[in-house]
């Protein structure tokens, strides 16, 4: 099945603690069903010192839910997305306005 959110798509989350808040998509994980992004769902992680790094707490970005995010269509709003052909080509699309992505 084609991927409606894809990485580096502007998204808002649609429900959860950070309900309302922009982010972009850093990473996608299609079988689970799951994306990271940036600035949401954030996690303090403790992490052990290292020889080139030093340790303490920091906040880590962690996986949030497909259906819980939307794309930003241009006048920034959310939207629903819907694939078209253009041409011979297959294409992602916003329903709200019907600019292809």
């Amino acid at each position: 099945m084609a991927a409606k959110l894809k990485k580096g798509d502007k998204v808002v989350v649609l429900a959860g603690k950070d309900k309302g808040k922009q982010g972009e998509i850093t990473s996608v994980n299609p079988s689970k069903g799951k994306a990271v992004v940036e600035g949401v769902n954030v996690a303090i992680r403790h992490t052990r010192a290292t020889q080139g790094d030093q340790g303490g707490r920091r906040p880590v970005a962690m996986p949030i839910d497909l259906s819980n995010l939307a794309l930003l269509d241009a006048n920034g709003k959310a939207t629903r997305v819907g694939f078209k052909m253009d041409g011979d080509k297959k294409v992602r699309y916003a329903k709200t306005t019907g600019d292809v992505i």
